[in-house]
């Protein structure tokens, strides 16, 4: 068996297994999308466009997660795709890696904190009052900027508690989605029509038609695949007894669970209702389900999967930008002191506010910002995952193989077909001028931290 990488800096509490990086993953993955922006999706694709693009989107990344699996074998580390390019790269292009996939995880808080109000005020339309401002023609209301300023002080607290609280956490909320989704998913299936997915595609452009609709829904995936990579970064948190070669198993099985519920909402909700009554529908899957049944209770107990959904993906997504954070100040890529262990609970307690504190200021833009998310969010993990190919395909941690270098490379042409479908003006569904000016923002941000940290080891040797 060949040796593991060491942890740099041991610290972190080790209690996790099988089921909790399952958990992890499949948890940072699911979100409210399903019900969101699920009108977002029937726009671009159609029923069968959206499905297919989710489906492909699936199973083009297993390549990728096979390579973060062998990886995580060889090198548990809290970094993850940063520890993989450091050791094949230079440490700019460590960095670069690092702060792109701290976006894409970090991003997602916001997108629930904010989504937190628009679900509450589906049940309490009350809350939607006492208008604030505006933000790209959305108001922000004053009880949904509460709800989720609110939320992300309970997250940020269970995250510095420590790992076996967010675990346990994440366990109670992704089996609680699971069991519900599996309710409404069967009486969806029993009551809908596949005659409803007609027309299957949203450009009625004949086969050409077909593969646009798809291509759009495709390219947002990253976004609300990202999650499957979760587990390398709470690596260093495994239980003594766990068995490093299970990474890959808990991987592997978070995507599939992953692609098959969202295929399998897509597919059940369209059924129920013709898809194109849909695209203009706030919360189309619980309308869906209430016009067919008309049961309030089966959209009540929809509305607490979406909860569950909201609140383990926010968590889950908490815990990996912080680690990302904590690993990033380890080597000295970030202020150092985003490395600070609490003493007692054995958490990044300067991660953990920082994450807060960019999830509570993000949560002032409102609900303006949810697509653009997904968009930016897409980008930034495609270019993690590309990375991580790279360097696996250059020999971090030893763990290519000849088979595993072929699927290393289908990884990383899969990677870099998802980002240049992004930047490509000519693709349908490339970056407008908010998401090149969020991406921007990021980008600008990330220099002034390198060269201020350049500026540091400069200061220190004279």
């Amino acid at each position: 068996m060949a040796a593991e990488a060491k942890v740099v800096a041991p610290g972190l509490r080790r209690s996790l297994r099988g089921r909790e990086y399952f958990t992890l993953a499949f948890g940072s993955m699911i979100g409210v999308g399903w019900v969101l922006v699920i009108d977002d999706w029937l726009k671009r694709g159609g029923a069968v466009g959206a499905m297919l693009g989710f489906l492909i989107g699936g199973l083009v990344l297993a390549p990728v997660a096979y390579v973060y699996g062998k990886l995580t074998e060889k090198l548990p580390d809290a970094g993850s795709e940063v520890a993989y390019t450091a050791e094949v790269f230079p440490s700019g292009a460590s960095f670069a890696t690092g702060w792109a996939m701290t976006l894409a995880y970090l991003i997602v808080c916001p997108f629930e904190a904010v989504a937190v109000g628009r679900v509450a005020s589906f049940l309490l339309p009350q809350m939607n009052s006492v208008e604030l401002y505006k933000v790209g023609g959305s108001p922000v209301y004053l009880p949904h900027l509460l709800a989720g300023l609110t939320l992300t002080a309970l997250i940020g607290w269970i995250n510095f508690r420590g790992i076996h609280v967010s675990a346990a956490f994440q366990n109670i909320t992704t089996f609680g989605l699971l069991a519900i989704f599996a309710i409404f998913a069967v009486l969806g299936a029993v009551k809908g029509t596949v005659a409803n997915w007609q027309p299957p595609f949203s450009d009625l452009r004949g086969a050409k038609g077909g593969l646009v609709s798809t291509l759009v829904v495709l390219q947002i995936v990253p976004y609300f695949m990202t999650g499957f990579e979760a587990a390398p970064k709470c690596s260093e948190e495994a239980a003594q007894d766990f068995e490093p070669r299970h990474f890959m198993r808990s991987i592997y099985l978070a995507l599939g669970a992953g692609t098959v519920f969202y295929v399998g909402v897509i597919a059940v909700v369209t059924m129920l209702q013709p898809w194109q009554s849909l695209t203009e529908s706030r919360f189309a899957t619980a309308v869906a389900f209430e016009r067919a049944f008309g049961s309030q209770l089966l959209v009540q107990l929809i509305m607490l999967g979406v909860m569950f959904s909201l609140l383990k993906i926010f968590n889950g997504n908490f815990v990996t930008s912080t680690r990302l954070l904590f690993a990033m100040g380890r080597r000295g890529l970030l202020d150092p002191r985003l490395a600070n262990l609490h003493e007692r609970y054995q958490t990044p307690k300067l991660a953990v506010l920082f994450v807060g504190l960019i999830t509570a200021a993000a949560s002032f833009l409102g609900q303006a910002v949810l697509v653009p998310i997904t968009e930016v969010g897409s980008l930034t993990s495609a270019i993690g995952w590309l990375a991580t190919c790279c360097a696996f395909l250059a020999g971090a941690g030893k763990a290519v193989t000849g088979g595993g270098r072929i699927a290393g490379v289908f990884g990383a042409f899969v990677a870099a077909a998802l980002i240049l479908m992004k930047l490509l003006p000519l693709v349908p569904g490339s970056f407008g001028r908010y998401e090149y000016a969020a991406a921007l923002a990021w980008i600008v941000l990330g220099a002034a931290f390198w060269m201020n940290r350049k500026s540091r080891a400069v200061d220190s040797m004279q």
